[in-house]
């Protein structure tokens, strides 16, 4: 193989519009396959069957490729320009996850690390896979190992240079790299992420049960939601920054630089939300990360949040789709109903 310094590496990286790069070990983290059956044992995982699955090459990276000999670690911005929590006082209004306001992520993170991958092939002979959430990959504490940030209380990855609003890509590689020295946690006493969460989702720091997540409940659960989180939900259907938004880190976060995450969903009314088909539904969100979870998940999640509105002018949005053929959108209108 031919050589290739990691400066190099890191200029081409951040050229292509990443704003960390960081390299590990694929054995860099062997603790993980134990975390994660004690995750499972619990059942926090929920409905996500996919974890348990492939749970041999989640819980080691070495497993997935042997072949591989380096992970480099790449972490992308999304920062968002306002408050994504301003909109959880607008209470007609659906409030969507500043990372499915624009394109989808998967598409944009996976080009920028194909490009990347195809110049490493040209400058040194290797191979590589390149990977984006959907592969049983475990990015945060690979991306920990690598330098990029740590884990915080709420398991999301944060860096005292990114803050917390930041994709994770993965290129593994038969090149053998120089890995970088791991980053710690930085969370010191503070618990701001830990007492925002609606539906108190940590057990403990560091800790998450899907369960109780309103990002999981809006987008995995299937079915109707249990009745005692329903009205913890608020306005927010697909979703939800909160445990985000209030780390003190951010203010050290780095700016979006990729046109394609400017927010193009906004807060959408939540009586023209409830009125889409399912082809409406595909039409409203296409190329956007929320068309994946369909149009009755994403109907029943807006009816829960007429239920929690307040506003009586709203019942005929939710009695219109007493009749859904879908139960848990029927489900959900009688429910609203009930509560308005």
């Amino acid at each position: 193989m031919k050589a290739l310094t990691k400066e190099r590496l890191v200029a081409r990286a951040l050229e292509e519009g990443f704003v960390k790069v960081g390299v590990c070990r694929p054995d860099a983290v062997p603790e993980t396959a134990g975390r994660l059956r004690a995750f499972l044992d619990a059942g926090r995982h929920g409905q996500m069957g996919w974890m348990e699955e492939r749970e041999a090459w989640r819980g080691s990276a070495a497993a997935l490729w042997p072949e591989a000999r380096s992970v480099i670690m790449l972490a992308e911005a999304y920062t968002p320009d306002a408050d994504p929590m301003a909109g959880l006082l607008q209470r007609d209004r659906g409030v969507v996850s500043v990372y499915a306001q624009g394109k989808d992520y998967h598409d944009l993170v996976k080009r920028r690390l194909k490009r990347l991958g195809r110049w490493l092939v040209d400058a040194c002979g290797c191979e590589i896979k390149v990977f984006v959430d959907t592969a049983p990959v475990m990015e945060k504490p690979l991306a920990q190992a690598a330098g990029l940030g740590w884990q915080g209380k709420h398991t999301n990855l944060l860096g005292r240079d990114l803050g917390n609003w930041v994709f994770l890509g993965a290129i593994f590689t038969t090149l053998e790299l120089e890995p970088d020295a791991a980053e710690v946690s930085h969370c010191g006493t503070c618990t701001s992420c830990l007492d925002i969460c609606p539906t108190r989702a940590f057990p403990a720091p560091y800790q998450l049960d899907a369960r109780r997540c309103i990002s999981y409940l809006t987008i995995e659960h299937r079915g109707p939601v249990d009745l005692e989180l329903r009205a913890l939900m608020g306005n927010r259907v697909y979703g939800c920054d909160d445990c985000l938004a209030v780390c003190p880190w951010n203010k050290f976060a780095v700016a979006a630089r990729e046109i394609g995450y400017q927010p193009k969903v906004g807060l959408p009314d939540l009586a023209e939300l409830a009125g889409l088909d399912d082809a409406g539904f595909r039409a409203r969100f296409a190329g956007s990360p929320i068309k994946r979870i369909g149009r009755d998940r994403f109907v029943r999640n807006v009816l829960y949040a007429v239920g929690n509105s307040g506003l009586p002018g709203l019942r005929p949005v939710a009695a219109g789709l007493v009749g859904d053929a879908d139960p848990a959108v029927a489900d959900a209108a009688v429910w609203a109903l009930g509560r308005l």
